[in-house]
């Protein structure tokens, strides 16, 4: 093997050929398992998932290639200011329990399969249901966007160039949306099941690996004081309200994810829903601190790396490890495997939620209100299609880096977080508030943005703008005098 350069021999390519195989052996089986052609079959399940599966979908979900390469790169940019990554995965688990719970029982009641359907029944307003549902279809577009991009970042990095990342773009793109469209949210629960194991496996074999090549994370600490101690100061002001920032950012953002929220909805029950989350509360320890190790590690190990390329950087320790011994190699096989499925289950959440919201929210009103259940269903496996090619393109020729990515679809995302964090307690707020709310939020976070005004006092653009959506909502629903809009269930729920 040449010095330099990591390239995977037959034995290898097997494993992860069986693997990537069995993932499309497993939607096989689901489409073989499904119990009707119906949309909430298709794309909730049929409100079937027990805690088991819906944890492990939960967590193969939300711990996607962001946090392995992104959150990685981003550790090893700024240091151990990044600690505020495991503190904004826990912020994630409370947004869940502020809505969570009561918005399921009103899902089961009402038959919701999309957020979408939610705020049309509690607003009545085609507009801010069309609204809602555009704004979130764009932040998941970039989120699938990220995958693919850190899917490409994978194979090139550990291959030290040899793959292309396009190539390894095209190839998982296709595996992952043939697994989709034959079982929907029943293969790509069950699927997120077998990669939600592979990413615990593999985030524990980093976690002992990684920071032996620094010599131990006590060393690895002691060489960052002598090379760069400007990486291990505690935040300044500006960066503390940073780190606040964060925990809007993502504790409303990530919490709202429309397949976050399907995966609610298919949820056998709200006991079910809690016990899932109470066991989510403890992986920030498990994943994100496990980043913020390897990319505090980096720094010693490999500091000839630019930012440009900082989301490869797990990918080259991996390949230093993979160098050291038959041992190492087969353990780095397991880890990439490992970080495939940790792309591969987000992105094929997020196009099954794009897919859905597309079919139900704007095709199904607009374009053909007769459509039956397989019709509907046929359209959205179509649009996944569709929606793939033209995601596999943008990431191909797209020079952002993953973490910037994260950012530019919360900025966005969080401005729909009043009509779920308000909409399902508060009767008295109404459809025309919490329109007025986001697009003056929308406008004053994107306004923000495009003067380059990313962060102001530490405070990202999206969570300037969501505070002002809040305070509208606030302000306007104590000010008036219109009676309380009914909710139809929600008091019960």
């Amino acid at each position: 093997m040449e010095e330099g350069k990591i390239v995977f021999g037959n034995g290898a390519l097997l494993a992860i050929g069986l693997y990537l195989v069995s993932m499309i052996g497993v939607g096989y089986y689901a489409r073989v398992k499904r119990k009707g052609d119906t949309m909430a079959d298709f794309y909730l399940a049929g409100r079937s998932l027990g805690m088991a599966v819906l944890f492990l979908t939960l967590y193969a979900t939300q711990y996607s290639g962001n946090t392995l390469f992104g959150y990685t790169g981003k550790s090893y940019l700024i240091g151990f200011e990044w600690t505020v990554s495991v503190l904004f995965m826990f912020s994630i688990i409370v947004g869940y329990m502020l809505f969570a719970p009561r918005l399921v029982l009103l899902a089961r009641s009402e038959n919701f399969i999309t957020p979408g359907d939610y705020i049309s029944y509690r607003f009545k307003s085609r507009f801010l249901t069309v609204i809602s549902t555009l704004l979130m279809i764009y932040a998941l577009c970039n989120y699938t966007l990220a995958q693919l991009k850190a899917m490409g970042a994978a194979v090139e990095g550990i291959t030290d160039g040899a793959v292309p990342s396009a190539y390894g773009i095209i190839a998982l793109a296709i595996i992952m949306v043939i697994y989709e469209t034959l079982g929907g949210m029943r293969s790509v629960a069950w699927t997120d099941v077998l990669q939600g194991v592979v990413l615990l496996v593999g985030f524990s074999i980093i976690f002992v690996l990684v920071p032996d090549l620094g010599g131990g994370f006590s060393q690895v600490v002691e060489r960052i004081y002598q090379t760069d101690p400007s990486k291990l100061t505690v935040p300044t002001w500006t960066g503390t309200n940073k780190w606040l920032s964060y925990v809007f950012l993502l504790g409303c953002g990530a919490a709202i994810y429309p397949q976050a929220i399907q995966r609610l909805y298919a949820s056998r029950s709200v006991k079910v829903l809690k016990r899932s989350l109470s066991w989510m509360a403890f992986m920030p320890l498990t994943t994100t601190l496990i980043a913020l190790v390897c990319g505090l590690t980096a720094i010693v190990v490999l500091p000839e790396i630019k930012e440009v390329r900082s989301d490869q950087v797990l990918a080259r320790l991996l390949a230093l490890i993979m160098a050291e011994s038959d041992l190492g190699y087969w353990l780095v096989v397991a880890v990439f495997a490992a970080a495939l499925a940790a792309l591969m289950s987000t992105a094929d959440s997020a196009l099954l939620s794009i897919s859905s919201m597309f079919t139900r929210d704007i095709y199904l009103p607009y374009f053909r209100p007769e459509s039956s259940e397989s019709h509907l269903t046929w359209v959205g496996k179509v649009f996944s299609w569709v929606m793939v090619a033209f995601l596999v393109y943008v990431a191909i020729v797209t020079d952002k880096t993953l973490v910037r990515l994260l950012e530019l679809k919360f900025e966005v995302l969080i401005q729909v977080v009043p009509s779920f964090f308000f909409g399902l307690y508060w009767k008295r707020l109404q459809s025309r508030t919490v329109i007025f709310g986001l697009v003056t939020g929308l406008i004053v976070a994107l306004v923000l943005w495009w003067q380059g005004l990313n962060t102001v006092w530490g405070f990202h653009a999206g969570v300037i703008g969501l505070f002002v959506n809040f305070s509208i909502c606030v302000f306007v629903t104590m000010c008036s005098s219109t009676n309380p809009a009914k909710v139809g269930e929600i008091d019960r729920a």
